[in-house]
């Protein structure tokens, strides 16, 4: 998308963005399961890689029904994100502590998603779009679930283990 407008523009944009993120994030996923060493933790991204590509596919609807090609502008911040949780997968760490730097990483991503889910939520209804409103706010609630199983994780196993 060349320009920006409108709010129908910057939803079009925000939802360009959000599959960019989460097809980046699709790509990012397989590394971070293969290097966590907690089961809980491998299969808590497992479950969220299903769940993200689910996700692709409802931005793909919410695409049509804006009359968009979903794969327009490219998600800069979120690469930067991933770039900065890929990082961490090299460093020199014992397998508890890369656990908890690969929860800090995946909530990172976590907290842009509900940023960017939050505000073309509120886009989405606010120019009537209310069938695509209801799929952006799913994902959006998925995001949520998934910072807070994250958050879980973070207290109560991996980094008193870390410690």
């Amino acid at each position: 998308m060349a320009q920006i407008k409108d709010l129908r523009d910057l939803l079009c944009h925000e939802v360009q963005a959000l599959y960019s993120a989460e097809n980046l994030i699709t790509a990012g996923l397989p590394r971070m399961i293969e290097n966590a060493s907690s089961p809980e933790l491998k299969q808590a991204f497992q479950t969220h890689l299903s769940e993200t590509e689910s996700q692709i596919e409802r931005l793909e609807e919410v695409a049509d029904i804006l009359e968009v090609d979903p794969d327009g502008d490219k998600n800069v911040g979120m690469a930067g994100i991933i770039a900065e949780g890929e990082k961490v997968m090299h460093k020199d760490a014992t397998p508890e502590a890369l656990d908890a730097a690969l929860i800090c990483a995946a909530q990172k991503v976590e907290h842009y998603e509900i940023a960017g889910y939050g505000t073309a939520v509120y886009l989405a209804q606010e120019l009537g779009f209310e069938s695509a409103a209801r799929i952006l706010e799913s994902i959006l609630d998925e995001e949520k679930k998934t910072n807070e199983i994250l958050n879980s994780l973070a207290k109560n196993l991996v980094n008193p283990m870390a410690e």
